[in-house]
């Protein structure tokens, strides 16, 4: 018997991303190759007739599981009935821009559009906040959407969970389905003809790994606007669709990915705080991988990450007053 169609909103659906995007959700690629969708796209007036276009390409493309698109910029049909929102709109930083300019405006961005989910999505609704700050524009939507529970908020940084496995499966020269377990370098593994070998110890080489290996990951989404002059946004909707599905569908036996998701003080990340765990997904739900040591390095790196998104928070909310 055929599945119920599933309704997902992409958000800033006509910009780089959500072009990407929505024709991956569109051939299965996010749900599943048995999942019907409709899908709904919301973007800004401005954007009305780009949006159309994405719209007649959707059509045009034939996917057999797409069932509906509404392509809107009205907030209320854009969210009604939406059982997955993918958050990709929101305002970038301009050159000349102070951070507290830009905070300002996702911040508006992110109380309206959580207001038509709190009060149009369907129950239980899952929500992956893709546009940066991810975290905190994250932590704004679950502010004012207080009755879609928390462990449904969550962030991408699914992002740089993939690009490091990226650069290990190039560093070594096996197929990235091989390599599994990021974020901390320290837990990552690949899988050998002589069953799985910690990173660490195949790459023999520590001073890559906490160095060069660490900033191109960080700087990779600069080196890929240097390269294109557009922003990398085949990989970040690629990421997103990796996000949704584990979540939705389960993670392999074994392995667990990076979600940004509700602090509850695991690892000793101040609760209140979207950050990036360590998750495991089962039935729908995550949960937090607990018990992993984590070294001197990866200890400061995690409280100064802590601390920035403490300072960030404090300067959204600054914008709400």
């Amino acid at each position: 018997m055929a599945k119920e169609p599933v309704r997902v909103l992409v958000t800033g659906a006509a910009g780089q991303i959500g072009y990407a995007l929505v024709p991956m959700i569109a051939r299965g690629i996010m749900l599943g190759a048995d999942q019907p969708v409709i899908l709904h796209m919301l973007d800004i007036p401005p954007a009305a007739e780009a949006l159309n276009g994405v719209k007649m390409e959707l059509i045009d493309a034939a996917f057999p599981l797409l069932k509906g698109v509404v392509a809107t910029t009205d907030a209320v049909e854009g969210c009604t009935g939406v059982n997955v929102a993918v958050m990709v709109g929101g305002f970038p930083r301009k050159e000349g821009m102070e951070r507290k300019d830009v905070m300002s405006k996702n911040v508006s961005i992110y109380k309206s559009q959580a207001a038509a989910l709190e009060k149009h999505a369907a129950p239980n609704c899952k929500v992956l906040v893709v546009a940066n700050p991810a975290n905190t524009n994250a932590l704004i939507l679950k502010e004012f959407a207080p009755s879609i529970p928390e462990k449904n908020i969550t962030c991408l940084t699914r992002l740089d969970h993939n690009r490091a496995l990226g650069q290990i499966s190039e560093r070594l020269s096996v197929p990235v389905s091989d390599v599994k377990n990021y974020p901390d370098v320290n837990h990552a593994k690949v899988q050998t003809s002589s069953g799985e070998k910690p990173v660490r110890e195949l790459v023999k080489n520590d001073e890559w790994l906490n160095g060069e290996f660490i900033t191109t990951v960080q700087q990779r989404g600069a080196a890929i606007i240097k390269a294109r002059k557009l922003s990398s946004a085949l990989s970040a909707a690629s990421s997103a669709c990796d996000h949704i599905r584990d979540w939705v569908l389960g993670t392999p036996e074994g392995t667990f990915v990076s979600m940004g998701v509700y602090s509850d003080g695991s690892y000793n990340v101040p609760s209140g705080l979207i950050y990036s765990f360590p998750v495991t997904c089962r039935n729908g739900e995550w949960s937090i991988v607990q018990g992993l040591p984590i070294d001197e390095v990866s200890r400061k790196k995690m409280d100064l990450t802590a601390e920035e998104l403490k300072e960030e928070k404090d300067l959204a909310y600054s914008c709400l007053s």
